[in-house]
């Protein structure tokens, strides 16, 4: 610990005095990793090459074992890696194969087919929720002898908060980037353009009547969305899609209102508040109960500039999935090379991996196979203020040369 310490304190010393070269900055990261420059492989040496002294963070390995680092303990912001671990944790803690319920609720079963207050329309996290799952709900509704509702179709403004906003966001996100997350959404929470709506529940409510009354059912009350009381009974539900497939609609578009609605749903199996807050607790307790404990989370997508992780730690949590019976449903959600957000990357490389993107920051985590190594190998890069331009034509190369020539210590 003393000499990796002096290391440190030698390294800062010759730069504060312009005696430094990034040639001895990135010598001195290897003594510290403990493994001599003149025995570095060719390919890591050609990775150090890449890098140069740009702000860029690098982690290879498999099973366990470091086979490349170059500043792997900085922390530095993991943009849509983000999702990668929101990822993890609900593969832990709700399955692959888990569905997501949307209910019809009233305050009491049907009495000769008619309900006599209001029929509650309740998510519980589906961010796929749109016409195909309500015509589906009505159905069920008309299938467990619903004839006639005497009050309205209500959209529940809960169980989840409908908080909008995370620390480390742009003022702009919530126009731009992310709509409202909401238990229960409706097309994405997206109006006539692509506009981000702030009532999608209303919405749901005023669908849902349209179609019970396409299929028979008179409804005599007006759609409309309000925060339920008292006991409720179930009518009818529908599922989502299984949480894999929502998954990996999710990491291959990179869709931040599906992390937040997700994100939410994981605070609410973990006993925390269903809000972003909440989300990011329960994110940082599953990072840091499997290796990478001195992550910073403010959110479930991303979009949070004061998100921190390490492309050591990242690491350690990719090792830590390969252990897990859901690893190859994780894998599986991620793009491969030339698939949605690595459209254009990568196509002749087998690869799963996680892109993240803000202003100046970018961020390439997953897997690749090793042809030496005859296997899949994990890798994090992170980059920080670089162009875009760059951050693509260095991780790309990265991964492209560990895929081809990279094999393990010895």
């Amino acid at each position: 610990m003393r000499a990796r310490r002096l290391v440190r304190v030698c390294l800062v010393a010759l730069l504060s005095v312009g005696l430094a070269t990034p040639a001895l900055a990135a010598s001195a990261v290897r003594a510290r990793a403990g493994r001599p420059t003149a025995k570095e492989p060719w390919w890591e040496r050609r990775v150090d090459a890449l890098i140069g002294d740009r702000a860029v963070s690098v982690a290879v390995g498999q099973a366990g074992r470091f086979w490349y680092r170059h500043l792997g303990w900085v922390p530095r912001p993991p943009a849509s890696n983000e999702k990668l671990l929101l990822s993890m944790a609900l593969l832990a803690h709700l399955g692959a194969a888990s569905r997501i319920p949307t209910r019809a609720l009233a305050a009491g079963a049907p009495a000769d087919g008619t309900i006599g207050g209001n029929l509650w329309l309740v998510g519980h996290g589906d961010p796929e929720v749109g016409p195909a799952r309500l015509d589906a709900l009505a159905a069920a509704i008309v299938e467990a002898g619903v004839r006639r509702i005497r009050g309205s179709v209500v959209g529940d403004l809960g169980p989840f908060r409908r908080d909008w906003w995370a620390p480390g966001w742009k003022e702009d996100f919530p126009v731009e980037e992310v709509a409202r997350p909401t238990a229960l959404a409706f097309r994405g929470n997206l109006g006539p353009s692509a506009a981000h709506i702030d009532d999608p529940e209303a919405r749901a409510a005023a669908y849902l009547t349209k179609a019970l009354r396409r299929a028979g059912v008179i409804v005599h009350g007006r759609p409309r969305a309000a925060a339920p009381h008292g006991r409720l009974v179930k009518v009818a539900e529908v599922d989502s899609a299984a949480l894999v497939d929502i998954l990996r609609r999710m990491d291959v578009g990179s869709i931040n209102f599906d992390a937040e609605v997700l994100g939410k749903l994981l605070a609410s199996a973990t006993s925390r508040s269903a809000s972003i807050a909440g989300a990011a607790a329960a994110i940082h307790a599953y990072t840091a109960a499997n290796g990478a404990p001195g992550f910073v989370a403010h959110d479930a997508s991303g979009l949070s500039y004061d998100d921190r992780v390490t492309a050591r730690g990242m690491l350690r949590l990719l090792w830590a999935a390969d252990g897990q019976p859901w690893a190859a449903d994780l894998r599986s959600a991620l793009p491969i090379g030339g698939q949605g957000t690595l459209e254009g990357r990568l196509v002749h490389v087998r690869v799963r991996a996680k892109t993240g993107t803000l202003t100046d920051i970018s961020a390439l985590s997953g897997w690749v196979w090793s042809d030496r190594a005859d296997g899949w190998v994990a890798f994090s890069i992170l980059d920080d203020g670089m162009d875009k331009t760059d951050s693509i034509r260095i991780e790309d190369a990265i991964v492209a040369l560990v895929s081809r020539y990279a094999a393990g210590p010895g």
